[in-house]
């Protein structure tokens, strides 16, 4: 345990750490006020465990947010046969820090690190983490999660769905072509919730400084992902169906979720400047899993909501987007903006050049960046509502070849972003 960080856990879990003193596997569940879903997915941890790894030594970790549903204690009454389990409380005030700061900010990322630190203290080989609302998880996403790990030599094992084809937008759009393109590996989902790890990079993750900044908050799944990249570490992913959760309109509210991702991938980019920029073409990684067809619930989109805000947007912060585009692109935004639904088409090789001079003027500081992230969420859903409207009658392949296209306009313009990058000039 590194000096200093022992205050992360409290007496009674370091005494049930020395008791335990080593286990092969350990899973992760951070969790806040799920009591209505989290019996279920400890069942089907359980079940995973015994099936697929009767012989290893596991544990499995409720890290909880502070929690006023009973989600910890519903976690410690679900029949869990002979699995040691250890439950961890966050207690979280509305405001920016805890009163105990060793806990962090209150956050998904906080309880991850406290996860890490168990399983750094515990030796763990293998390790993965679950959402605590899953309605869809089995006990063969366990086993899929913790194989490679265990016995193929992977040290982070990604997640694969099937979602609705209007389902995970920014992945689409942005995350995932751009994650790509940077650092050359397709790893179809980054930001997916669900991840396998081994022992040593949960240790590798600890060494980095970033437990009270906004990954602590909201950032930790596409920091997981990139870090993995960035610092080499050997990757995969794995098929697990369908994720059934409660699924966002594309054209609703997400200006915190939107600004907190995308700031993240952008901020990842300052931290990997030795490594992004030598890497050229994208390469498969390997995949894990059997593909199957499943059922998706519908994904509901209004689509002149997200019209109507592009276009509000467009006439309103002109002043910020003509610092980021060049006057050609910005005239082709303007236009578009004006357009009915019968003629809205935002083409992908312009809106990979708004991402990109965007991550230029973030890089640069070009405005405040929580002004300047706020000032692409119209753009971000003037192409959203383009999208959906191009693929109200495609089918998921035919989607999926779309998406596709996409990657390849974000790898042949990376030459490009380079050069702006290195000398922000519209």
């Amino acid at each position: 345990m590194t000096p200093g960080d022992s205050t992360l856990l409290s007496d009674p879990i370091q005494e049930k750490i020395k008791d335990l003193g080593e286990v092969d596997i350990l899973v992760g569940i951070p969790s806040y006020n799920n009591s209505r879903t989290i019996p279920h997915v400890v069942r089907a941890v359980n079940a995973g465990l015994a099936k697929y790894f009767p012989n290893a030594k596991s544990v499995l970790v409720n890290s909880d947010g502070g929690s006023k549903d009973g989600t910890p204690d519903l976690v410690g009454q679900t029949n869990v046969d002979n699995l040691e389990m250890i439950l961890v409380d966050h207690a979280v005030y509305f405001v920016n820090k805890i009163i105990t700061p060793y806990h962090g900010i209150p956050g998904k990322g906080s309880a991850f690190r406290t996860i890490f630190k168990i399983a750094e203290a515990l030796n763990a080989k293998a390790c993965c983490v679950v959402d605590s609302d899953l309605r869809s998880i089995t006990p063969e996403w366990i086993e899929l999660l913790l194989d490679p790990i265990v016995d193929k030599g992977f040290d982070y094992v990604a997640p694969l769905y099937s979602r609705h084809k209007f389902d995970g937008t920014i992945t689409n759009s942005i995350v995932y072509p751009m994650t790509r393109a940077l650092y050359g590996k397709r790893i179809r989902q980054p930001i997916g919730g669900e991840f396998g790890f081994s022992g040593k990079l949960a240790s590798h993750y600890l060494t980095k400084n970033v437990w009270e900044t906004d990954v602590a908050r909201y950032g930790i799944d596409i920091w997981m992902t990139t870090t993995a990249l960035g610092d080499g570490f050997k990757v995969c992913q794995s098929y697990l169906g369908a994720k059934i959760h409660d699924a966002k309109d594309p054209g609703a509210d997400l200006t915190a979720m939107y600004t907190q991702v995308v700031s993240s991938l952008y901020n990842l980019m300052e931290t990997y400047t030795r490594v992004w920029p030598q890497i050229g073409n994208s390469e498969k990684v390997p995949t894990f899993g059997f593909t199957f067809e499943v059922g998706l619930e519908p994904v509901n989109v209004n689509i002149q909501r997200m019209i109507d805000s592009f276009s509000l947007g467009i006439e309103a912060l002109g002043s910020f987007h003509e610092k980021v585009i060049t006057p050609d692109d910005l005239k082709q935004i303007q236009d578009l903006a004006k357009k009915d639904v019968n003629q809205f088409h935002f083409p992908d090789e312009l809106w990979v050049k708004v991402v990109y001079g965007y991550a230029s003027a973030y890089h640069h500081n070009i405005w405040p960046r929580e002004q300047l992230m706020k000032s692409m969420i119209p753009i971000y859903l003037g192409r959203t509502a383009s999208f959906v409207i191009e693929n109200m009658d495609s089918s998921a392949g035919q989607v999926e070849e779309k998406i596709e296209n996409l990657c390849q306009e974000y790898e042949r313009q990376k030459p490009s972003l380079l050069q702006i990058w290195n000398n922000h000039k519209l």
